[in-house]
């Protein structure tokens, strides 16, 4: 029989209405053929609440008794599922993560993937059950506690299985239609995507698009797990949603496929930092170690006493997340402190947001920069700094401009167009 998994989110299950309209999209691919894998979410915020009372009852608390709490939410949705495509006449099962078994490494809340045993979801295969449903987001740890894997991960869970099981595709069902040429909040010419290459999704993922958790996305290029985003809430075909493939299913690409942004940044500038080797292992090193994750980097040859020492100081900018800011702040004092650096003032730019265009077609076209600047010239956006991959420029502009900056890209590239 070929095998789909199938995923559904928080808002997919939000109430035993929701769930049954879950079931009945997976009933409608059991019809079809298929043995289907069914990962599950908590109902819309379970999590959050569960959290809650933990971090209410012990503020110091045990992480691996957190992760016994907070998977609980999984495992009702699943017994839920189960029964409901039972009472439609589909033969189910649920399974928690420790039933499978999903075994993880002992990181817990935010444990990785070791293995996924098949055989015990497959004897029940062969035993005439024609769906598991799993309880995403969790695993067991090799001390055969219960794990989780952070948030996002029921969508990694399904990757995982998909993987795993050499499922034909992995349809992850969300509150929305599919992946979009950019955020349809900020421009209504924003248009859904039939295809999108991994790599293209995994840039949007990692730059803000809140679609798919970038672990997953990873996953699915690793093992080429086709992936299908798609809707709840609509009447769906197997045309329905946005198909995340391999390149090479892709007959021919836009130069530029999609306008990514986000507002959760901040810009951090080490002034007059000394110009010698070793200073950036010196001033990143600490920062990777406090676990701020940087983005953008530019150095500068520092304007302050060029004309007494030139080349002899530098001015290092670089971009956090903004609720890193404080994290690196603490970072940087204590280094200097400790003598590793020398800088005269740390400045910080709380009011900053990053926009990037992201294509695999730039690969094979020049021009792409100088067309994204110039239209960002064009509507007066000053960039204050710039990163760029292999598919991917991205620009830190005045926060107040982003939505302006969007509009303008996706314009200037021609996104509306199919």
């Amino acid at each position: 029989m070929p095998l789909l998994v199938m995923k559904f989110g928080g808002t997919s299950v939000a109430d035993l209405d929701r769930i049954k309209n879950a079931a009945t999209k997976v009933q409608r691919e059991v019809e079809r053929g298929y043995d289907v894998i069914v990962i599950v979410s908590a109902m819309s915020g379970k999590t959050n609440e569960l959290v809650g009372w933990v971090e209410q009852t012990s503020p110091l608390f045990d992480a691996r008794e957190y992760d016994a709490v907070v998977s609980s939410g999984e495992n009702v949705t699943a017994g839920l599922m189960a029964l409901t495509l039972q009472e439609m006449g589909v033969p189910a099962r649920s399974w928690q993560g420790w039933q499978v078994p999903i075994n993880t490494t002992a990181q817990h809340s935010a444990a990785r993937f070791v293995d996924i045993p098949r055989a015990n979801i497959d004897q029940k295969f062969a035993e005439g059950f024609k769906v598991a449903v799993v309880a995403g987001f969790q695993g067991l740890g090799p001390d055969g506690r219960i794990t989780t894997l952070g948030r996002g991960g029921s969508d990694t869970t399904a990757v995982a299985f998909a993987a795993a099981f050499g499922a034909e595709r992995c349809d992850i069902y969300t509150d929305v239609d599919g992946v979009y040429t950019t955020d349809p909040r900020i421009t209504s010419k924003a248009r859904k995507l039939n295809k999108i290459a991994f790599e293209e999704m995994l840039e949007l993922a990692s730059l803000g698009a809140k679609v798919l958790q970038t672990r997953s996305v990873e996953l699915a290029m690793r093992y080429k797990v086709r992936l299908r985003v798609l809707s709840s809430f609509e009447d769906t075909d197997e045309n329905s949603g946005t198909l995340i493939c391999a390149e090479e299913e892709i007959m021919e690409s836009k130069v530029v496929n999609g306008v990514a942004s986000s507002r959760d940044e901040a810009k951090i500038t080490l002034v007059t930092v000394e110009d010698r080797p070793g200073i950036s292992a010196a001033i990143f090193a600490p920062l990777a170690d406090a676990g701020v994750n940087v983005d953008m980097i530019v150095q500068n040859i520092s304007e302050k006493d060029y004309e007494d020492h030139p080349g002899s100081v530098t001015d290092m900018t670089f971009s956090v997340p903004i609720n890193q800011v404080e994290r690196a702040k603490r970072a940087m004092e204590e280094a200097k402190a400790a003598g590793h650096i020398a800088y005269d003032e740390l400045v910080v730019d709380t009011e900053v947001a990053k926009v990037s265009v992201v294509g695999i077609g730039m690969r094979s076209h020049a021009g792409v920069a100088a067309k994204m600047f110039k239209a960002l010239a064009d509507e007066n956006v000053n960039i204050k700094v710039i990163a760029t991959s292999e598919i991917k420029i991205s620009v830190l502009i005045d926060r107040k401009y982003m939505e302006l900056a969007v509009q303008a890209l996706h314009d200037a590239f021609g996104l509306e167009a199919a």
